[in-house]
């Protein structure tokens, strides 16, 4: 099965969704997305694997939201997806995916439906 996690490793919640990964045996493709935003494209993809809109995948307590006042923007798709890959701290986290489905580890425990 391949597996991989859009990790951050500084949330308590990816390491812990990472781990119940690592301990059903897979080691997944980790991909430090603070570090390497996904492309918009990627970020589209990953949207309608989650079946989530741009605005429904933004961390709305974070700093960089309410900085952009973005909770009062009418933003299209393809500008709430630049926003995304633009600020990558706004992407709820960690993101698990396995072929064409994918899923919020939170709580962690989502992610056992893909194993």
């Amino acid at each position: 099965m391949k597996l991989r996690i859009y990790h951050n490793a500084r949330c308590s919640k990816s390491r812990q969704t990472l781990k119940l990964i690592q301990d059903a045996g897979i080691e997944p493709e980790v991909i430090a997305y603070l570090d390497e935003p996904p492309s918009t494209r990627e970020l589209n993809d990953l949207l309608k694997k989650l079946e989530m809109e741009p605005q429904d995948l933004m961390r709305k307590g974070e700093a960089i939201y309410k900085e952009l006042d973005l909770a009062n923007r009418n933003l299209s798709r393809k500008e709430a997806i630049q926003l995304l890959h633009d600020h990558p701290k706004l992407i709820e986290r960690p993101i698990v995916v396995s072929g064409d489905r994918a899923v919020i580890g939170r709580p962690p425990e989502n992610v056992l439906d893909l194993l």
